[in-house]
């Protein structure tokens, strides 16, 4: 504890040592991928000598970490920021968006190092700005830092540029451990996916869709054709929708929930309700004595959804909410509450509000409910049904 030290002092101060400086020289025949960095673990070490954990940015510092890269790619690297990724809203999206539209037209691939505890609403948000977009943005992060033996940076950020340079992948991803061994990363849709464990290497799932890709050593399965191809041409003709300062919520289904949880929101522009089970419900019927409350939840909520669009979700990972098949659903609907029939997870039905009510605030909910970007699948597969 803090409060039980008494006193510190610095007994020797170890000199720096002057790194060697590692000459990067590009192969014409490789491929050309931009790094651009934001930060997070994949981006960091610890000087065992000072003890301080260090972010490393340049070529040669990507270079001198993790050589084998420059044996199937040429790479740069750019420095955006160095932040939490919890601590990144919808301006570092556009910031992140902006500079790789200024960059496209000179690479085949760009990777964004990011921290993993949100990585899946960034992924999410430069899917949804970007319109026609003709290489592959991939977004790499990691568990554990590279200097740690279990480090599953090295692999992650490999695979990414193992992809990048040998598929025709278009679009936005993220590419991480597909298990607890380093034997292949997966590449997993930038609005499919979900962050569900705090700490395993393979902490991300696609969710309702199968992965992109499998990444082997230098060889690549594709999973998953249902994708946008590289398109050389358009590399020049990127353009953006990016978000504007707007106010969403993200209010969960809990037992005793109150009218004013509701009522809170009401000067946002959005709100996102993650409910139960296949209809995502809400409390909203009272049954006995016990569940008065619930009655006055059904009119917040009623007059909410006549003010700003309200979304509902499912607190279930995995399939599909369908507000048809139960009374409450068929309640909700009927107060304007959107979102039936969609299998988006919450973080991405809350990123498409936030963008729909910055771009096309008259349409909201018109386009709320429809897939725009594959953000809401077309069927469900056999294998999350």
């Amino acid at each position: 504890n803090r409060r039980d030290v008494v006193d510190i002092k610095i007994i020797e101060k170890k000199p720096k040592k002057e790194v060697e400086k590692i000459k990067v020289t590009k192969n014409p025949r490789l491929k050309n991928i931009l790094i651009m960095h934001t930060g997070g673990t994949i981006s960091s070490s610890i000087d065992y000598e000072t003890g301080a954990v260090s972010p490393k940015f340049s070529n040669e510092d990507i270079i001198r970490m993790f050589p084998e890269i420059k044996d199937i790619t040429n790479i740069d690297s750019k420095f955006i920021g160095n932040m939490f990724s919890e601590d990144m809203n919808f301006n570092h999206y556009n910031l992140i968006a902006m500079e790789i539209q200024k960059n496209i037209k000179n690479y085949e691939g760009i990777i964004i190092t990011h921290g993993t505890d949100t990585m899946h609403y960034t992924s999410a948000a430069l899917s949804f700005i970007f319109e026609d977009l003709a290489i592959p943005i991939i977004l790499v992060g990691a568990q554990r830092s590279s200097d740690r033996g279990s480090s599953d940076a090295f692999l992650n950020l490999f695979a990414a540029c193992s992809f990048i340079s040998k598929s025709d992948f278009s679009g936005v991803a993220i590419c991480m451990h597909e298990n607890m061994s380093d034997d292949s990363c997966l590449i997993l849709p930038g609005l499919k996916s979900r962050k569900l464990h705090t700490s395993r290497r393979d902490a991300f799932k696609a969710i309702n869709v199968k992965p992109i890709a499998r990444v082997k050593g230098n060889s690549i399965e594709i999973l998953n054709h249902d994708y946008a191809k590289k398109d050389r041409k358009a590399r020049n003709e990127l353009k953006l929708k990016l978000f504007k300062d707007v106010k969403i919520g993200i209010l969960r289904h809990h037992p005793n929930l109150k009218k004013e949880e509701i009522k809170m929101y009401s000067n946002f522009d959005g709100l996102i309700i993650e409910g139960t089970g296949l209809a995502g419900n809400f409390p909203i019927n009272k049954v006995d004595k016990f569940t008065n409350e619930n009655e006055l939840i059904y009119k917040e909520l009623k007059n909410l959804a006549k003010k700003i669009p309200v979304v509902a979700t499912s607190q279930c990972i995995f399939g599909r909410i369908n507000m048809n098949v139960y009374s409450t659903g068929r309640k909700m609907q009927e107060i304007g509450v959107l979102g039936n029939l969609s299998d988006m997870t919450t973080e991405t039905a809350f990123i498409k509000l936030a963008w729909l009510i910055s771009n096309y605030p008259k349409d909201v909910r018109k386009m709320v409910d429809k897939n725009l970007k594959g953000e809401i699948s077309k069927r469900t597969s056999e294998d999350f049904i």
